[in-house]
This record gives structure tokens, C-alpha cells and sequence, in this order.
């Protein structure tokens, strides 16, 4: 988790595979995202998972989770939510775009397999995105990545179009799109709905979508 990269966008890294070091689950049909907070270094404990996750470090200065933290409860106090990019990891090296979250609430709880305090953060998919080059935040309509697609469906298309743009062949900056848009009553839950296209050609088609 990295909060405001460079003074700019805020970027978490989720999984959803077994074995994943952190509890992070989808809710509401993939509109709402449970993140877990971040546990101390491994070189500063000799199990981490031992180790009350961090609101500070020993300077004093706030962690990534207290940054987090801060800005959630800045949402519950009135001020605008914290716009946050969310990739998944569905495979060894292989991170996929999930699309911008709100985040919108913070707490800590009491982990269910250790005897620790553990962040956990609550972020809400929206359909706005973030123009790092600009600063500014646009609304998008229709783009395909704008609900969750299950791990499960991922990795079926991403076998299925063999990694690739179903388009141009490309193996870079790919995104899951919908054929059907899911605001036009395309479902996210079967891979024949879902499509890999590059960066280039999905906006392409959102262009021409009536």
C-alpha cells in the first residue's frame, strides 16, 4: 500500500489467493473492497504476524496504515474520499488493473488467526478516474473494469486469450473488459463476457459505446 506515490495517486496491491499474506476479501458482487493493513518489517520482528500491525513508526511519523487510517476518518468527518488504484495479483508476476476505489471507512480489529490488532480499510468502487499527468479526476462511463471480476473468471480469460490483446497481440497494460458493459446488465461472473484488451483498444471501444 502506498498513500499519495509521489504526492499523487494512492495505490493499493491486493490478492485473493489462497495462501495470500493478507485477509483482503470483495463484498456486495465486487462493489466494495476489505483491505487489510500492512504488518511491521520482517527485519524488525522475528514473525510479524506475531506483531500488532503499525499506526506509527519509532519516529513517530505515520505508516502507510496510519496514512490510510488518517485519511479515512478524514472521509467520515466530511471531507472528500481518498481515490485509491487497486491491482490484483492473479498469478506469479502478474498484476492486473482493478480500477479507482474510494476509500470510506477504517478500523481495527482483533485477527481471527493470530492474537494481534490488524487495519482494516474499506474502499467502494466508483466510476471515476484519475488523470495522474493532469491532477484531475474525470467521470468515465462504461468502462469494463468498473466492477470486480472474480480471481476464478480472470484466470480462465487470461488462459483463454493466452495473456494477450484479443486485438493487436499485445502483452502489455492489458484490462479486463467487458464485451457486454456491466451498467447495460453485462455480468462480471462468467469469462465469456470478459475479453483482454490492451489499454489502447478498450478505450477505443468505450468511445463507441451508445
Amino acid at each position: 500500500m502506498n498513500f499519495q506515490v509521489g504526492g499523487e495517486v494512492s495505490v493499493i496491491l491486493m490478492s485473493l489467493r489462497k495462501g495470500a499474506p493478507y485477509a483482503d476479501r470483495i463484498e456486495n458482487n465486487g462493489d466494495v473492497l476489505i483491505y487489510e493493513g500492512h504488518d511491521v518489517p520482517k527485519n524488525e520482528s522475528a514473525n510479524p504476524k506475531t506483531v500488532n500491525q503499525p499506526m506509527v513508526l519509532p519516529s513517530g511519523r505515520l505508516t502507510q496504515n496510519g496514512k490510510f487510517f488518517q485519511a479515512a476518518e478524514g472521509y467520515k468527518n466530511g471531507r472528500s474520499p481518498e481515490l485509491v488504484k487497486v491491482y490484483e495479483k492473479i498469478k506469479d508476476g502478474i498484476w492486473v488493473y482493478n480500477g479507482v476505489f474510494e476509500l470510506i471507512d477504517s478500523w481495527i480489529e482483533k485477527s481471527k488467526s493470530e492474537a494481534r490488532n490488524v487495519f482494516k480499510f474499506k474502499l467502494h468502487v466508483t466510476d471515476r478516474s484519475i488523470d495522474q499527468k493532469n491532477k484531475r479526476v474525470e467521470e468515465l462511463k462504461d468502462i469494463g473494469h468498473n466492477r470486480l471480476i472474480p480471481t476464478s473468471v480472470k484466470l480462465e480469460v487470461w488462459k483463454r486469450d493466452n495473456g494477450k490483446c484479443i486485438q493487436c497481440g499485445s502483452a502489455d497494460n492489458l484490462h479486463f473488459d467487458h464485451i457486454l458493459p456491466f451498467s447495460k446488465g453485462g455480468t462480471s461472473l462468467r469469462a465469456d463476457n470478459i475479453q483482454l484488451l490492451c489499454a489502447r483498444h478498450n478505450l477505443q471501444k468505450s468511445s463507441h459505446i451508445i
